[in-house]
């Protein structure tokens, strides 16, 4: 993956933070990404035919409580947009969830990560690390280590051990079905449908559709049309937690 991929990823990340005035002030070395204990560590991967891991350092977390609408807001959903927008300019994929903390171990073991530092002008917001190719790896769950320490947790699987797993099912075919929206009636109701009969559902005009694999809600859409075929335009992927029904 070349370095102005990976920069291209900085720059639509940054684009897309709830900051104002932030811009991508070039690539550092991985000695220059230090911090406070407290700052802001979180992580997600691109599996696809272009695999990489992300991690953002954010040192002022503020923006999360004003963006996330209270104290209690999660960097992680704050976040989600801004690294969907990076991992799109890395190419086509799937983004894993967001996680607290650096499991990939771009910041203890940095061989091969680019790192951009983020800046509102004045002082360093953050930096965003990104690792990309056959040598990156899997988010899991962890909790947040200190900038630059050494990262607990579960052993990170290797993107190529994952890929040769995912090649042995690659061919298997799945429902892939988009829903408009429910609604709940009496068996005396649905009896007493017939032509022309109107069933409001439980979702406004305008409002997303869910895409559902295997009935199982993976992302959000638009109704278009394509060659006078109806088609879903995807607008959002969504992670484990917000596919539940």
């Amino acid at each position: 993956m070349s370095t102005a991929t990976l920069a291209s990823a900085a720059e639509h990340l940054v684009a897309s933070l709830p900051v104002p005035g932030l811009r991508v002030l070039g690539q550092v070395g991985a000695d220059a990404v230090t911090g406070p204990a407290d700052a802001a560590v979180v992580a997600a991967s691109l599996v696809g035919p272009h695999p990489a891991d992300l991690v953002l350092v954010a040192l002022d977390t503020r923006f999360v409580a004003e963006a996330g609408g209270g104290p209690a807001a999660s960097a992680t959903v704050v976040l989600r947009p801004a690294f969907e927008r990076a991992a799109a300019a890395l190419g086509d994929g799937v983004l894993s969830e967001l996680v607290d903390g650096d499991p990939s171990g771009l910041l203890s073991d940095p061989e091969g990560t680019a790192f951009f530092e983020i800046t509102d002008g004045t002082a360093p917001f953050g930096w965003l690390g990104v690792r990309g190719g056959q040598g990156s790896t899997g988010a899991t769950g962890a909790s947040a280590p200190s900038v630059g320490a050494p990262v607990a947790g579960p052993a990170a699987v290797a993107t190529g051990a994952f890929d040769g797993r995912l090649r042995r099912i690659q061919d298997v075919e799945m429902a892939l079905t988009v829903e408009i929206g429910r609604t709940r009636m009496s068996v005396r109701d649905a009896l007493s449908l017939e032509p022309g009969a109107v069933v409001e559902l439980d979702r406004s005009a305008g409002a997303p559709v869910d895409v559902l694999l295997n009935g199982r809600r993976i992302a959000l859409g638009e109704v278009v049309v394509v060659d006078q075929d109806y088609a879903v335009r995807i607008s959002r992927t969504l992670d484990t937690a917000e596919g539940r029904p």
